[in-house]
């Protein structure tokens, strides 16, 4: 494992470690969606920040607002890691305002506005909100069956596209088409097929280069998630990186996670979800620094936004997942 890597894997521990020790109670999974905000931004918790965050956000909303329910520590991450927390969250309370005109509330809608917030400039939050519920449309009326309020997060992160919406809907669809023969979950393939949609390139190679990832890493013994972990896979696939390497590079980091408490055979993290997390550390090596480095690149920016779409997907389905657990206990 190369030295970096190292690094990374010991900071999402780190991370996770922190995390724990501010929100004691939360479910180990929410604590690792949590820990995965910070080290997919290369940046290390301070539970004194953490802490004051999670203050601020208590004396902002109130109790049975969604901002404090499942979606309460990570979005307390997303605050912990901007520049200006109490700027940010007056900003995504505002956004959230916006939202509820046209959406019903929920517990991703919270998250949705934070990202948005986080990046977009406040005189474009009326337009973008207004667009992510055209787009959302568009894509209910597709998939009437499966369009629900979780993706009104990927809704969000396209309403940021430079793309058209024609683009992306059509991107979206044929991606849809190609790949739902290899994976029972519609669901999945669905918003795969929107994080594809935000990266350049022909549907088809899009389509051709994930489900190369996949296979190879199903070839050696690492078979990826196919529910909420497959989009964080589509972002890999895109990532410009050889796919024998990137597979490797997860073999280790899966290997490496496998023998840190509570990531072992009796924590409540499952295979494929410490898979899926060995991707996410992956990523930093092959988007975080060069990426940064050339966002003048359009490519390049849509493969950011995609990525941004992948992880904060996986952590709304990580606190439903934890508020399931929660109620049936």
């Amino acid at each position: 494992m190369k030295e970096q890597t190292r690094r990374n894997c010991e900071q999402l521990i780190e991370n996770r470690n922190r995390v724990k020790s501010v929100f004691s109670w939360d479910n180990g999974l929410l604590n690792l969606a949590c820990a995965g905000i910070f080290t997919a931004k290369g940046k290390a918790v301070d539970e004194l920040v953490l802490e004051d965050c999670k203050n601020l956000l208590k004396q902002k909303v109130g109790i049975f607002s969604n901002f404090r329910s499942t979606a309460r520590s990570p979005i307390t991450a997303m605050l912990a890691t901007s520049s200006n927390p109490k700027q940010t969250l007056e900003n995504g309370l505002l956004v959230y305002q916006l939202l509820k005109k046209d959406f019903w509330t929920s517990s991703y809608l919270p998250l949705t506005a934070m990202i948005i917030a986080q990046m977009a400039q406040p005189s474009q939050y009326e337009e973008i909100a207004s667009r992510t519920r055209t787009i959302y449309d568009r894509m209910k009326k597709e998939h009437p069956f499966l369009t629900s309020g979780e993706d009104s997060t990927f809704c969000a992160l396209m309403a940021l596209s430079e793309k058209t919406d024609d683009m992306m809907i059509e991107d979206a669809e044929q991606c849809y088409h190609n790949l739902k023969p290899n994976f029972f979950s519609s669901n999945a393939v669905q918003s795969l097929s929107h994080v594809l949609a935000l990266c350049d390139s022909r549907a088809d190679t899009k389509c051709e280069k994930t489900m190369e990832l996949f296979e190879k890493l199903k070839a050696a013994g690492h078979k990826y998630g196919t529910n909420y972990e497959l989009s964080t896979l589509g972002v890999l696939a895109m990532s410009g990186g050889n796919s024998d390497e990137i597979v490797q590079e997860i073999d280790e980091i899966d290997d490496w996670l496998s023998q840190q408490k509570g990531f072992g055979f009796f924590s409540n993290i499952t295979r494929k979800q410490r898979l899926m997390y060995a991707g996410i550390v992956t990523q930093r090596d092959y988007l975080n620094e060069e990426a940064m480095q050339t966002a003048a690149v359009n490519g390049t920016i849509s493969l950011i936004v995609a990525q941004e779409a992948a992880i904060y997907a996986a952590v709304a389905a990580s606190s439903a997942a934890a508020g399931s657990a929660t109620s049936s206990n």
